[in-house]
């Protein structure tokens, strides 16, 4: 056997009763688990299934030929926040919606995994502003960022800064929120207003959408716009 502390990511139902799950560990980065019996009236565990839970998946060995490990024990480690808050759950939802696209074939696990213990912290402790910036966090880890330049506008295409503004999204307030993400350390501390924050979710779908092979903007986006509308 063998224990996964890893976070969820998304899950699917299997049949009637089972259920495979997606998650993200720091050791083996995107996995998928069969987890039997996870919807049979006697489990409670199935109330683990919630965006972004961190989990303790122990499971069996893989049969010869391989296939996807089954869960033979699932644990939910604390989390030290009220569940009943519609916006910090709505956040949750969309998040983890874009991590089940971005990391299926991150390389970087431990600095991914990390960052989102770090997102989570920020976002338990009431900042507004964590989801957008830990999307940049992921976007620069997988070498997706735009270059540095002089330029005022920041062309989505070529992912570089340039003097002319090449796409509507692009205007000279998003692209200089998105030149301050790059040249500021604690991105965590970038304060955006609320319609300025939805820009500029805006133009970071399209410039995934651009840089990202088969990224689509997840449907959970039009929620989190409305609940912060």
């Amino acid at each position: 056997m063998q224990n996964v502390n890893c976070f969820l990511l998304s899950y699917v139902k299997f049949g009637d009763n089972d259920a495979i799950l997606h998650c993200f560990s720091a050791e083996s980065g995107y996995q998928s688990f069969f987890a039997k019996g996870l919807y049979s009236s006697r489990n409670k565990k199935k109330a683990y299934l919630f965006p972004l839970n961190r989990l303790n998946i122990t499971i069996l060995a893989k049969k010869t030929g391989g296939g996807m490990p089954n869960v033979s024990k699932i644990e939910m480690l604390e989390r030290d926040y009220d569940f009943s808050d519609v916006k910090t759950n709505t956040v949750l939802l969309f998040v983890s919606d874009f991590l089940n696209q971005v990391l299926r074939d991150e390389t970087h696990r431990n600095s991914a995994f990390f960052e989102i213990q770090t997102f989570l912290r920020e976002l338990y402790k009431g900042n507004a502003g964590s989801y957008p910036a830990f999307i940049f966090k992921i976007l620069a880890q997988q070498g997706l960022s735009p270059l540095p330049g002089n330029g005022h506008f920041l062309d989505p295409e070529a992912g570089n800064f340039s003097i002319e503004q090449s796409h509507s999204f692009f205007d000279e307030e998003i692209s200089a929120v998105w030149k301050h993400f790059t040249e500021t350390e604690d991105i965590y501390s970038v304060t955006l207003k609320r319609s300025l924050r939805r820009q500029f979710l805006d133009s970071v779908m399209l410039y995934y959408k651009l840089h990202f092979a088969g990224f689509t903007v997840p449907n959970s986006l039009d929620i989190i716009q409305q609940i912060y509308e």
